[in-house]
């Protein structure tokens, strides 16, 4: 009898979701944590805003080179033997990061670290679309985002005080410990593939890139790449500059005190998980708009200069942006028709492509025009998003 999917509620369901919760935690720790230290690393290397940010850039765009191979690893070894082995190296480098005594050699030492993280994003996605049935999917999609919340939270949580009292390397250190722990729970965790069995024969290359010009000449994958690229570059870019903002006047907030509005995060954890149910109720078109609204509007509201109205704003668009990013993300899997694990690279290029540019850019802005030229950049994106997704995705929106 073919497999048709974990049912929901089932025990190898909840195993699953636990297992990428914790590669959740594992990946999107070490992937961000620096950001919550970027203040501190810009004056021990003596840089400006927008060159520290580029250690969350470098590791962004290692992930997005990776997440392509990473998924004709995952073709031919098996999903979860490719996400172990990703999992497995990036924690030894994010072990060692914390070490490396020149600025060129901390993004050189960032960026590999980042090639290795490619490989859970690359794969998890198209994992869980074939191992839970078809009716749960976008739930479960939103429930693995949620995960993954967690995970940049207590990275960025974590190195933030530490960084304060010990220095941003103890914090980044501390935070690669956490996510050393985290990969073994999901090595242990993690089923065994039912829905899916790795090709033996076959060019592989051949068939990648065959699925890769399949998928980049798809107008729907092509909006929902987009929806990655504009909304992951304006999320990043607005926690990246952010901080800057709230340690200068009028605020003069401590880096220990700035690394709190990560808790901000929690509103994705809620929003992720919440807007996979909901694009299961009405469809996934009503629910990514909206999402894509609120992030929208809650950047507009941070440009008052009120410290809890800024922080409201931050909620909300906090909330939509990873509301928005668990409907699309779960969207390019299942209308994939085939090389799921293709479309889900895709996502994840554009989206990480996204990150390094724009989370980069943003600084140009910043340097300009301060808080209110990175704030327009961002809602600009947001804008570019909502006009693509309105214009390509109205069709079958399900």
């Amino acid at each position: 009898m073919p497999f048709g999917g974990h049912a929901r509620g089932s025990h190898a369901y909840r195993r699953l979701l636990a297992a990428l919760f914790f590669a959740g935690i594992a990946t999107f720790a070490q992937l961000y944590s620096p950001q919550a230290t970027l203040p501190e690393i810009a004056s021990e290397f003596d840089v400006d805003a927008a060159a520290s940010a580029l250690t969350i850039s470098a590791a962004t765009l290692g992930l997005a080179v990776g997440v392509i191979p990473w998924s004709a690893v995952a073709d031919r070894l098996g999903r979860v033997r490719a996400m172990t082995i990703a999992i497995t190296t990036a924690t030894v480098f994010g072990l060692a990061v914390p070490f490396t005594p020149w600025f060129g050699m901390l993004l050189a030492g960032r960026f590999v670290e980042g090639l290795m993280i490619g490989g859970v994003p690359a794969v998890a996605i198209a994992y869980l679309t074939e191992e839970v049935e078809p009716r749960s999917a976008a739930r479960a999609a939103g429930t693995y985002v949620a995960g993954t919340t967690i995970g940049g939270l207590s990275g960025r949580l974590i190195a933030g005080p530490a960084g304060q009292w010990l220095g941003w390397r103890t914090g980044v250190l501390a935070v690669a410990i956490v996510c050393a722990a985290s990969a073994i729970a999901f090595i242990a965790l993690a089923p065994h593939p039912r829905g899916f069995a790795p090709s033996r024969g076959g060019s592989p290359l051949r068939t990648l890139l065959q699925q890769l010009v399949t998928h980049l000449r798809a107008p729907r994958q092509l909006a929902l790449y987009a929806q990655a690229l504009a909304l992951m570059g304006g999320f990043v870019a607005m926690y990246n500059f952010l901080t800057f903002r709230l340690e200068a006047a009028p605020f003069a907030l401590a880096p220990g005190a700035t690394a709190l509005i990560f808790l901000a995060y929690l509103a994705g954890t809620w929003s992720s998980a919440r807007a996979g149910a909901l694009a299961s109720r009405f469809g996934r078109m009503p629910v990514l708009l909206v999402s894509a609204t609120l992030m929208g509007a809650g950047v507009l509201v941070t440009l008052i200069d009120a410290l809890p109205v800024v922080i409201a704003g931050l909620l909300v668009a906090t909330a939509g942006f990873f509301g928005a990013h668990a409907v699309a993300s779960g969207w390019t899997g299942a209308d994939a028709v085939t090389g799921r694990a293709q479309a889900s690279s895709l996502y994840n290029l554009f989206y990480y492509v996204g990150s390094s540019v724009f989370g980069w850019l943003g600084g140009v802005f910043f340097a300009a025009a301060g808080w209110n030229g990175a704030a327009l950049m961002i809602v600009a994106l947001v804008a570019v998003a909502m006009l693509v997704a309105a214009l390509a995705l109205r069709a079958r929106a399900t």
